[in-house]
């Protein structure tokens, strides 16, 4: 945990009492500050006061005594109105921050010179995240990663020099954290998304750019239109930018050539790294994820080589394009994470030869937009209820068969590609909510890790989970 020590003998209230809410709220605790908190969730309220938290309905408290007012990032802070707690704290001209805000506070308290990356975009966050962390760890770094990611960020150990930070941030986090400062700060990419949140597109890009605009170095996506605004404005404003892309060069910084990140600086070109058998890292997305990555890395000091190591021994993201086992030229593939059509293109883009298993609760426009990768599917095994949609839209274009469950699926792909003696990958892509047949994507996943395991001939990749669905 990291004691909040910032807020220490200082009156704050908190808002929201789920998971990052609650460790905030301890942390605020931990440091010495007064604290009041509240959630509308009589469960969480309970809980929080079993812990050690102060908690009462913040409609009563007076406002005017507070130095801060900490709300969790689930929260409405603008649109599509502000919550009501935010409402009153500005009314009564209180600052309202997150836990980000907290954290960074803390950093510049204690250790202001140890090293924080921090990561952003609308696509690819977590993967970068967890590339750059597995960079860091592997070349023997002390690392702490957090964030959006999963881990709340104040449960991590307190800043210390050399002790570096992987900190993914989410537009919510960003928009609660005025002072955000990162050694290196990354914004992969801009498409619309959270829209009932932020308003407008141009305010979602505007929340964003605030975390590159604080950085030491900017490494800013320029395949948007958006992020390459940005790119130009933070530059212009005296930040060093380095611009990565996936598909065109650029001037200075990094861009893909294929498998292989080349970088241009000073007018000169150079090799800086090749993906190419890195499994966990096809596709041109994941080359716009480690372009960002290794810029980040050598901008906090990690040799070329570090991160070329790095790079190869990546076991990739969880559920997301995860090579999870081999036999032969066949390798299993969990992408569990890809909910919907547009979430299972880049794994469908990254091979040239799929046993694809897809299915499960239909989201709204089915995989009709996935039709230019459709040639590259030897044959679909269709489960749950989106079966007979996807049947009906693959129709002559695809070989296909209505599998049911996912056990049969993993069973009738395995036996199919081992008669196709090419390289190929046995895919689960659903592009499809999972709840019809499990409980979540997670769940899933590990259920297809599960069943290539029980196969004959495979050499397993990941360990082993069992859960049931």
């Amino acid at each position: 945990m990291i004691p909040v020590t910032t807020f220490s003998g200082k009156k704050v209230a908190l808002f929201g009492l789920g998971g990052s809410g609650l460790a905030t709220a301890k942390a605020l605790v931990a440091g010495g500050a007064d604290i009041t908190a509240w959630d509308d969730n009589p469960d969480s309220v309970a809980r929080a006061n079993a812990e050690g938290v102060t908690t009462a309905d913040l409609h009563g408290l007076d406002w005017s005594s507070l130095s801060a007012f900490v709300l969790s990032p689930g929260v409405p802070l603008t649109h599509p109105k502000p919550h009501w707690t935010v409402d009153l704290a500005r009314a009564a001209g209180v600052e309202v921050i997150g836990d980000v805000e907290l954290f960074v506070r803390e950093r510049r308290a204690h250790a202001p010179d140890c090293p924080l990356i921090a990561i952003t975009g609308t696509n690819g966050k977590s993967t970068t995240t967890a590339l750059i962390a597995h960079i860091l760890k592997s070349s023997g770094r002390d690392t702490q990663l957090g964030g959006n990611i999963g881990t709340a960020i104040l449960t991590l150990d307190p800043p210390k020099a050399e002790r570096f930070y992987v900190v993914e941030c989410s537009s919510y986090q960003i928009d609660l954290a005025p002072t955000l400062n990162p050694s290196a700060g990354i914004l992969l990419n801009l498409t619309p998304d959270h829209l009932d949140r932020h308003g407008t597109m141009q305010h979602y890009a505007d929340i964003k750019e605030r975390l590159v605009a604080g950085s030491k170095t900017a490494v800013i996506g320029v395949d948007d239109s958006f992020c390459a605004l940005i790119a130009d404005r933070v530059e212009r404003a005296g930040v060093k930018v380095e611009r990565i892309s996936k598909r065109n060069p650029v001037a200075e910084g990094l861009y893909a050539e294929g498998s292989r990140i080349l970088g241009a600086h000073s007018g000169k070109i150079s090799d800086v790294a090749d993906l190419a058998g890195i499994d966990t890292l096809k596709g041109a997305h994941n080359a716009q994820n480690a372009a960002a990555a290794i810029a980040a890395c050598l901008a906090v000091g990690v040799s070329i080589e570090e991160i070329r190591a790095g790079l190869k021994s990546f076991p990739g993201l969880k559920h997301r394009m995860q090579p999870v086992g081999r036999r032969g030229q066949a390798v299993f593939v969990n992408d569990s994470k890809a909910t919907n059509a547009e979430a299972a293109a880049p794994a469908l883009s990254s091979y040239e030869r799929i046993y694809w298993i897809a299915g499960g609760l239909p989201k709204e426009g089915g995989i009709a937009s996935l039709a230019p990768l459709f040639p590259r599917i030897v044959k679909a095994y269709l489960i749950g209820e989106a079966a007979p949609q996807f049947a009906a839209t693959l129709g002559d274009a695809v070989k296909f068969e209505i599998s049911g469950t996912l056990a049969q699926a993993v069973a009738h792909a395995a036996a199919d590609a081992a008669d196709d003696g090419e390289a190929l990958a046995v895919m689960l892509s659903p592009a499809c909510a999972s709840f019809d047949q499990f409980k979540n994507f997670e769940v899933r996943g590990d259920a297809f890790v599960s069943e290539v395991a029980g196969l004959d001939g495979v050499t397993m990749l990941v360990e082993v989970k069992k859960e049931n669905a």
